[in-house]
């Protein structure tokens, strides 16, 4: 049906890239490291799509006659969050440094927060795990009302509160007025976060009604490359916050890689001529960020039995390319993202596989989707189509 999906595996990384000590990553690899701790990944399509002929991975096989063309994809653009990792996927490298604040947001910058808020005060202030600082503050939170502030080694502004305490439209506003009123230029924060939480003391939960609020993009990406040609676009999960819902026709939003596959096994059913571009954001959020090797690894099980059913949908004239954002080995002390290469596997069905090597910018992929649509751009990368193709 001339279908092209494109579906990011959140966090899903597959070696440090050579500037992984740059960022304190030296060591990362998620696959890998996953492999190794829980005794072998097996996972039999991803494995015949050619997912173990990248690199060796305990217990993937090798696969002769791979389904799907094979390779991994270097990073160039600053950063390893998902803002950075989307956007270069997309067509558009990120030259100019994000805003970071490894020791908590400096005080002209909460006093903002303060004033437009309205807030009367806030708890935090650091670089935490999410799920770390609720256990921390969420008791004062419950006795104060004042929202949870807190960073990471990502270019982020995230604000955590209890769902009974500061209800969920509220901590929406509160998140939309710092992103368009307290972070202004010359500030470059990525997102802004809204993290709800439930529960009572020593039993805090986060929610799945996360939202980001992100900067939109600089300059085009392929989503907007194809919305001016035409080409139906369908955002499903997280892709729609990263790109501020730019050049996307239809948004699917999704709260997990269980909707976010139902989705699309709907949409590979229902449409022609259209780019379908998804994130399963699982993998990173409960898994990579809390260091759960297993939960990783059953995640990436469950993708795997998916695709039997979901590559049976697609016809000769779709492709399909599965990639990831960044890394997150659960296996290293850190919770944070790593620097990393992510894997790429581009399927078009009863077509053998080649090996695409190693590429030297995320942005292939979106050259790629481009030249598959057949529309002019001035996208960053260079398109592997005509390799497959021929």
């Amino acid at each position: 049906m001339n279908n092209f999906f494109l579906i990011i595996l959140d966090g899903v990384g597959i070696g440090e890239l050579p500037d992984a000590k740059k960022y304190g990553d030296e060591g990362s690899n998620t696959l890998a490291n996953i492999a190794d701790a829980v005794g072998g990944l097996y996972l039999p399509n991803l494995g015949g799509l050619g997912l173990g002929n990248i690199q060796d991975i305990k217990g993937l096989i090798k696969s002769s006659n791979p389904l799907a063309s094979f390779g991994k994809l270097k990073e160039v653009s600053n950063g390893k969050d998902s803002t950075t990792g989307h956007w270069e996927l997309a067509g558009l490298h990120v030259t100019e440094d994000f805003s970071y604040f490894p020791n908590g947001f400096p005080e002209n910058i909460i006093n903002k927060f303060l004033f437009l808020t309205g807030c009367n005060g806030i708890l935090g202030n650091k670089a935490a795990s999410g799920t770390e600082i609720i256990k921390e503050l969420g008791e004062e939170h419950l006795k104060t009302a004042f929202p949870i502030v807190y960073t990471s080694a990502d270019s982020v502004f995230q604000i955590a509160a209890h769902e009974e305490i500061i209800p969920l439209e509220k901590l929406y506003e509160i998140c939309k007025v710092t992103r368009e009123k307290v972070l202004e230029q010359p500030l470059n924060v990525g997102r802004v976060i809204a993290r709800p939480f439930v529960g009572e003391t020593g039993k805090f939960t986060r929610t799945t009604n996360r939202k980001d609020f992100s900067l939109p993009p600089p300059s085009e990406t392929i989503l907007d490359i194809l919305s001016q040609n035409n080409i139906d676009t369908i955002a499903i999960g997280k892709v729609n916050d990263l790109f501020n819902y730019r050049g996307i026709k239809i948004q699917e939003i999704t709260k997990s890689n269980r909707e976010g596959c139902n989705k699309l096994l709907e949409y590979s059913s229902k449409i022609n001529n259209s780019f379908i571009f998804a994130n399963l954001v699982d993998f990173d959020v409960y898994f990579g960020h809390r260091n759960d090797p297993k939960g990783f690894a059953d995640a990436l099980k469950e993708f795997d039995h998916f695709l039997i059913e979901f590559l049976e949908k697609l016809d000769e004239s779709d492709s399909l390319i599965i990639t990831a954002d960044h890394g997150n080995d659960p296996t290293t002390p850190s919770t944070d993202h790593s620097r990393e290469y992510v894997p790429v596997l581009y399927f078009v069905k009863n077509q053998t596989g080649i090996n695409l090597g190693i590429r030297e910018t995320f942005s292939d992929v979106g050259k790629t989707i481009a030249d598959f649509f057949k529309v002019n751009n001035l996208l960053k990368g260079k398109s592997f189509l005509r390799s497959i193709l021929n």
